[in-house]
């Protein structure tokens, strides 16, 4: 006979099985939401984040005196126990659900009660000793805890994240510092314009993934405030005078975090404002890392017939029918995540916008958009940085003769010969494919071969400075 143990909830009796700590809601919601196939317990960082929200809700009731203090005290020892990731499996509600969260919450109510109820010597499912509404619930609605949960849970996501473009920013400069010696043409609009460094490129990478890096950790701190207490609307109904504060005070004792109590907190309870904002700060990067990916691909084309200023590392065969061709396929996969991520973008959008009148229902969603960005981008990054960045060799002398015999160099004989000359100059070279070199010193002696050796000396190509005679 299986090892079973009768539950009910007011749509019904259901029998759950005995070696599970959840039970009759999370029950229900493995078959109800059978969505993404991306459960609950893949998310550890949210799992301690319930713990930790059950933890202070359980501390604040105790000294309110609405919670019995062994009661209390069994709770926190349940949520230490979550905390600490022993019950992760236990955690199987899907993370795109209906309800508001409501299946989350009630999993970290069941998995708590049970693992509370074994610590005092009873069965699982013996309710009437710890309940997963009436004591591991109390003081709380999901309207409160799942969101409380969800902010701890993004903010160490983010963490995470930031570490991760921390990585990439220090991987570009040191690229940046590899080639600052090396002379290779600047282009716009895909066309040549003045000369640069390779190493001027790359530092302007880690310049640009520098800033998204601040920008995250500004938007990060927009969820440090929650709305703990604030039950079902925001009225507080069912918590005790000064729940939400002590709640709050101890999740931040908890948390490590400096957290604050939202001042409004009907409008907590329904403004998703926070998400959007980060969901953007996210978008923002992973724009930004696609067109740096665009850029390695183009300096990388060819090798015979593209630009081929850098090689990038070979990891595969790049064809089945063409011999010898190596495609740029880590570039390509993060291109590919980013457009991933920027999609999630409108997602996260049109779910705060859904939002109506107390509640924002469409939470999930919002929570799982940015739980995967984050963690496919971070995942892209780390590859881009182990698998291309750090391997990337330039092709020194092709990028030199690349900026000698392009026509863009007439620009640094504006101030000398003036803006209708250098023009004449460019133009020529263009019809007759004489070098400008050709067309200025040698046969026109516009200006002498001293003056051509001090205009296009590599510390004057690299750190330009103006001449005008």
């Amino acid at each position: 006979m299986k090892d079973t143990r009768r539950e009910h909830d007011f749509l019904g009796e259901l029998d759950i099985p005995n070696d599970k700590y959840y039970g009759v809601q999370t029950f229900r919601a493995v078959e109800n939401f059978n969505i993404t196939g991306i459960t609950l317990n893949h998310e550890k960082g949210l799992i301690k984040a319930l713990g930790e929200v059950k933890k202070a809700a359980a501390l604040a009731n105790k000294d309110c005196g609405v919670l019995d203090p062994k009661i209390a005290d069994a709770i926190c020892y349940a949520c230490d126990q979550v905390i600490a990731g022993k019950y992760d499996d236990q955690f199987v509600s899907d993370l795109i659900q209906g309800g508001a969260g409501t299946s989350v919450n009630m999993n970290a109510n069941e998995v708590i009660a049970n693992v509370a109820l074994e610590h005092l010597g009873h069965k699982k499912g013996e309710y009437q000793y710890v309940h997963p509404n009436n004591h591991v619930n109390c003081s709380q609605s999901t309207n409160d805890a799942y969101p409380t949960a969800f902010r701890l849970a993004l903010y160490y996501k983010l963490d995470g994240f930031c570490q991760v473009i921390a990585n990439l920013e220090k991987a570009f400069a040191a690229k940046g510092e590899q080639f600052k010696n090396v002379l290779k043409m600047g282009r716009t609009q895909l066309q040549d314009a003045v000369p640069m460094t390779l190493g001027q490129e790359f530092h302007a990478f880690a310049t640009t993934v520098g800033e998204d890096l601040l920008r995250l950790r500004e938007a990060q701190r927009l969820i440090l405030e929650v709305n703990m207490g604030a039950t079902a609307i925001g009225t507080k109904v069912n918590a005790p005078e000064a729940y939400p504060e002590l709640c709050v005070e101890y999740l931040a004792k908890e948390t490590g975090l400096p957290l604050v109590l939202s001042p409004d907190l009907i409008e907590a309870t329904s403004d998703t404002g926070a998400y959007v904002q980060i969901m953007g700060t996210i978008k923002r990067a992973a724009i930004k890392i696609s067109k740096i990916c665009n850029d390695l691909r183009l300096l990388s084309s060819g090798p015979r017939t593209g630009l081929n200023e850098i090689n990038l590392p070979a990891r595969q065969p790049g064809s089945s029918i063409m011999p010898g061709k190596v495609n740029p396929v880590i570039p390509e996969v993060v291109n590919q995540t980013c457009f991933y991520v920027i999609g999630q973008d409108l997602t996260v959008t049109m779910a705060a916008e859904a939002g109506q009148l107390q509640l924002n229902v469409m939470e999930p969603v919002i929570g799982f958009a940015l739980f995967t960005s984050l963690e496919y981008l971070g995942n892209s990054v780390t590859t881009l940085i182990d698998k291309c960045i750090v391997g990337i060799t330039a092709n020194e002398a092709h990028c030199a003769d690349l900026v000698m015999n392009s026509i863009g160099i007439v620009t640094q004989l504006n101030p000398i010969l003036g803006y209708e000359i250098c023009a004449s100059v460019a133009g020529e070279a263009l019809l007759s494919g004489k070098s400008v070199h050709q067309i200025v010193v040698e046969e026109r002696k516009l200006i002498t071969q001293a003056k051509w050796d001090e205009v296009y000396s590599l510390e004057n190509l690299i750190h330009p400075k103006l001449i005008v005679s």
